[in-house]
């Protein structure tokens, strides 16, 4: 196993839940707060290819496995209540893959995206990245299930798709620069808050918890600004394997873990 910080938390076999933690069943358990879920959980959906690849299969049969893994993880996530789910789905740099994968993964993506997943969970849809390079029928796609779901307010996923940190701060960037130019917005106005409200994701918090399955320990270019104070928890499950006791154990593993944000230890016991 690989030796990590403190709350960089590689887990093959997390401790358990114990007694009353309630993570894992139905009702949750009795003591278990809402402060205790994280609100926001990003996911870096890893090793549907190698999944599919180490038993004999077309790596598209692992997107389509990695389907069924979102949809389970998704209505769990409202179960528990978790108020907003971002999915790492298609970086700007898997456009260099092979067109026949981003020809499947776009098909898929279009075809996954049942109405009756978020009409029958109350649930919203958001999408963020590049659209630009999506076809038409992908693009409706997207725009339809939006409309359709904007007043939903369960659990909002969000989709990543075309989407990298370095796309989306460039695009930053260039908005506040013509501001600037423009007269409209002070150099000496620029603050953090002001990057915040001109990132794609500005309508919904920094994820409390980032979890990335598959094995790897990176962060691949996603939310690079909004993880700043995020917990990240990495697992060597392949994303199709990743289910519902993963969830837990990730959740479990966040909630052993005090967010400081740059306060001592005593501080933050104290509420100071």
């Amino acid at each position: 196993m690989d030796t990590t910080a403190n709350t960089v938390a590689k887990v093959t076999n997390p401790p358990s839940l114990g007694e009353g933690s309630g993570v894992g069943s139905p009702s949750l358990g009795e003591g278990l707060g809402v402060g205790s879920i994280p609100e926001h959980i990003a996911i870096i959906m890893d090793g549907n290819g190698r999944w599919a690849m180490r038993q004999g299969l077309d790596r598209t049969f692992g997107h389509k496995a990695g389907v069924e893994t979102v949809k389970r993880i998704t209505a769990e996530c409202r179960r528990m209540g978790v108020k907003y789910l971002t999915l790492y789905t298609f970086s700007t740099e898997n456009w260099n893959r092979p067109a026949y994968e981003i020809e499947a993964l776009m098909n898929l993506l279009v075809t996954a995206m049942e109405t009756n997943l978020f009409t029958d969970n109350n649930v919203r849809l958001r999408m963020v990245g590049d659209f630009s390079r999506l076809s038409k029928p992908v693009q409706d796609k997207i725009k339809y299930i939006e409309d359709l779901t904007k007043d939903f307010d369960a659990l909002t996923v969000v989709v990543a798709i075309s989407y990298s940190s370095r796309w989306e701060l460039t695009n930053v960037a260039r908005q506040i620069a013509q501001e600037v130019k423009d007269g409209t917005l002070n150099i000496d106005d620029i603050t953090e808050q002001t990057i915040d409200s001109h990132l794609a994701t500005s309508f919904m918090p920094d994820p409390d918890l980032l979890i990335r399955t598959g094995g790897e320990i990176r962060v691949s270019n996603y939310l690079l600004w909004q993880i700043a104070y995020s917990e990240l928890y990495f697992c060597d499950t392949y994303w199709p394997d990743f289910d519902e006791e993963c969830l837990h154990k990730a959740v479990a593993s966040y909630q052993q873990r005090q967010r400081r944000y740059g306060l001592t230890e005593a501080q933050v016991e104290s509420g100071k």
